[in-house]
């Protein structure tokens, strides 16, 4: 989706690259506060942040909420958020999940989306992951 980037945990070095690409928002998925390096530079240059703190979906206890998925989905396909930053610590896992859910709003084949998720996870691939993927609706359950 054009105007949407994912990557690891941003730093110094990298806020030269995110200005020049005229970042609006940063869609940041870990339950930590912020940087306080990355809050400063975000401030300062006008980025607005979006945090859904998703904890990492390991075995056996953690399950990723889908309600935060849903949340941040609706942020990535407002415009007004362009170009935005998906990111959580590394960019495989909890960003992976929410780029796979974005991707079934596309209507993109569950097989171009665990090759895309696998690109990304390398050998980390995380078989909760991928069924949380494969599980997900977009549509609100009542």
């Amino acid at each position: 989706m054009p105007g949407v980037f994912r990557s690891g945990y941003p730093n110094k070095k990298n806020f030269p690259f995110l200005k020049k690409i005229g970042l609006k928002s940063i869609c940041y998925l870990c339950p930590e506060q912020y940087a306080h390096n990355n809050m400063e530079f975000c401030r300062k240059v006008g980025i607005r942040i979006f945090q859904f703190g998703i904890e990492g979906n390991k075995e056996p206890f953690v399950h990723i909420p889908e309600d935060a998925i849903r949340k941040a989905i609706t942020e990535l396909l407002n415009p007004k958020n362009h170009p935005i930053l998906i990111h959580c610590n590394k960019g495989k896992h909890r960003t992976g999940v929410l780029v796979g859910c974005l991707r079934k709003t596309q209507n993109w084949s569950l097989t171009s989306i665990f090759d895309e998720y696998r690109r990304f996870a390398g050998s980390k691939v995380r078989m909760l992951d991928q069924q949380f993927i494969e599980l997900y609706s977009n549509i609100t359950s009542n």
